[in-house]
């Protein structure tokens, strides 16, 4: 909700970057607090039998990253995607945790990364928050659905691009994502590295990733703005000479 509260509240004027930097901490922060106060566990565990429990117990173990308890479950016969009452899978909690080996032990034992928890989480959505691209290395072994879309209803280009997460931009778009997927928010990847980005270094690189990749310039917000219109109106110059630039590239082909 703070992340969507945020957004929301994006208008065509600059924004206080303050505010944003410190609503994208409380972003990325509430998995995390969540899974620490659950014991490590991301959904808890459920009263009863042990037997009961163990499903739970792997994906707190995963979400801890204690590779030798997700090891010893498995052998154990706890299926490798089992979820949490939160609908989490143990390879997803693993992704929240940025624990890379506990993820490729899951993956290799046939974790299924598509799974979505009852936030629309899933590995590769997960790895466009936090920006870990040896997490994602792991996930593409297992032929991903790029395709699918967390709660805003964008796929993980777009957090990527609006986090200002460079590599992973660049990795995402080797893979057959959509450029210019539109989220329930009216904003592609482009629109969301402009709005709300803050100018610098690397969302100046993503936008060049971006256009270089064939983003469709033109596409604007459901207020009419488009990318460069928002870039010039927030005064970020060498993004707006880029997007002109592409423009008028493209205009010369045409």
């Amino acid at each position: 909700m703070a992340l969507l509260a945020r957004r929301d509240s994006a208008t065509r004027r600059r924004p206080r970057h303050g505010i944003l930097s410190a609503m994208r901490r409380a972003v990325v922060a509430f998995p995390l607090v969540a899974l620490a106060a659950c014991g490590g566990g991301v959904g808890g565990s459920d009263p009863g039998r042990p037997e009961d429990r163990r499903p739970s117990i792997l994906v707190s173990a995963a979400a801890r990253g204690d590779i030798g308890d997700v090891r010893r479950l498995l052998a154990d016969g706890v299926p490798v995607d089992t979820r949490d009452r939160d609908r989490r899978t143990a390879v997803t909690a693993a992704a929240l945790g940025e624990h890379v080996a506990v993820a490729r032990m899951l993956i290799d034992a046939g974790a299924d990364v598509d799974l979505q928890d009852a936030e629309r989480n899933n590995p590769l959505l997960v790895c466009g928050v936090t920006g870990n691209v040896a997490m994602l290395r792991e996930v593409l072994r297992a032929r991903p659905d790029v395709r699918l879309t967390n709660r805003f209803g964008g796929t993980a280009l777009i957090p990527a691009s609006e986090r200002g997460h460079v590599e992973m931009v660049r990795a995402l778009l080797q893979t057959d994502i959509d450029v210019d997927h539109v989220n329930r928010l009216g904003w592609t990847a482009l629109l969301e590295a402009v709005i709300l980005g803050d100018g610098g270094p690397p969302h100046r690189q993503i936008v060049q990733l971006l256009v270089d990749a064939g983003a469709d310039l033109g596409i604007a917000d459901r207020d009419g703005v488009t990318a460069l219109d928002h870039a010039r109106e927030r005064g970020y110059d060498e993004i707006a000479q880029t997007l002109e630039a592409a423009d008028h590239a493209r205009g010369d082909r045409r």
